[in-house]
């Protein structure tokens, strides 16, 4: 399986912003620390502002940052509520396989799929910005300046 570019996208924001430990920035801060379009980042942040993650503020001290505490930000819910589509070969979208009544490989398929989804299940955004002195100097965070 691969992760859309959404939930790729999604995760290294909410890496930054957590990063800045509730200091807002904005989305095209995000987009020039990662070199990504900031076009697709507002989209992204659009959707991590509609499941409750990041808050937005308008005006000249606007911008984003964490609605929640990054130890509430389950990995796992976050991938399912950004990926769209989690089947892994035709048969899981109820596509028509000749052996489909008796295939067994569906089952298997969807075993494999349960053990993925459980890894992130088991970690934050917490676990995952715990080195954040490091974070903040790749992504050039200067939080003196903020």
């Amino acid at each position: 399986m691969r992760m859309t570019l959404h939930t790729d996208y999604a995760l290294r924001m909410l890496i930054y912003v957590a990063a800045r430990q509730n200091r807002p920035c904005t989305v095209s801060d995000v987009a020039d620390a990662y070199g990504l379009s900031r076009n697709h980042l507002l989209k992204v942040a659009l959707k991590l502002r509609h499941l409750g993650v990041i808050e937005t503020m308008r005006g000249r001290a606007g911008g984003i940052r964490l609605a929640k505490t990054p130890e509430s930000i389950n990995i796992g819910a976050l991938v399912r509520s950004t990926e769209e589509d989690f089947a892994l070969v035709e048969c899981m979208q109820g596509g028509n396989c000749a052996i489909s009544p008796a295939c067994r490989l569906k089952g298997i398929f969807g075993e494999a799929l349960g053990a993925y989804l459980a890894v992130f299940d088991k970690y934050t955004l917490a676990d995952v910005v715990r080195n954040r002195r490091a974070l903040e100097s790749l992504l050039d965070i200067d939080l003196q300046a903020a």
